[in-house]
């Protein structure tokens, strides 16, 4: 299973922001559209990600203020990005490895949507239960 195809079935809504506004702002945001991150987005362009974790460390453990600090001072800006064409597999060990919970799918510099990764443990779950029930056929004979 691609990217694109967790996307088909997801849809691709976009919940972006700009940097300029204050964190408070931005948390408002993910809230109202229940999500744990917002992409950053200017002049169409990706510039940044902002999560539930960069609040939690970069303003509550530092005692900062959320209406006094902007997206771009706590945002992370080296975005790290999937294709749509990239499977379920390559996504994962990105996502173990590099310690992400959204993924932005980029198709040269147009941002087509984003995963998390529930979305793609329930594609992997849905993937082997189709392999379980063709592997149970096979076995019981009922497919032949």
């Amino acid at each position: 299973m691609t990217v694109n195809q967790i996307l088909s079935k997801k849809g691709t809504d976009v919940h972006s922001i700009v940097s300029s506004i204050t964190v408070y702002e931005a948390l408002k945001v993910m809230g109202e559209r229940n999500v744990g991150a917002v992409l950053v987005i200017e002049d169409n362009l990706l510039k940044g990600i902002l999560s539930e974790r960069d609040y939690a460390r970069k303003i509550v453990l530092k005692n900062k203020a959320s209406k006094d600090t902007f997206v771009h001072e706590i945002m992370e800006p080296n975005v790290i990005t999937v294709k749509p064409t990239d499977n379920l597999d390559y996504c994962m060990e990105i996502m173990s490895t590099r310690r992400v919970r959204h993924l932005p799918v980029v198709e040269n510099t147009t941002v087509l949507g984003v995963i998390s990764i529930g979305d793609v443990v329930k594609s992997i779950i849905e993937v082997q239960k189709e392999t379980i029930q063709h592997l149970d056929s096979y076995i019981s004979g009922t497919n032949l």
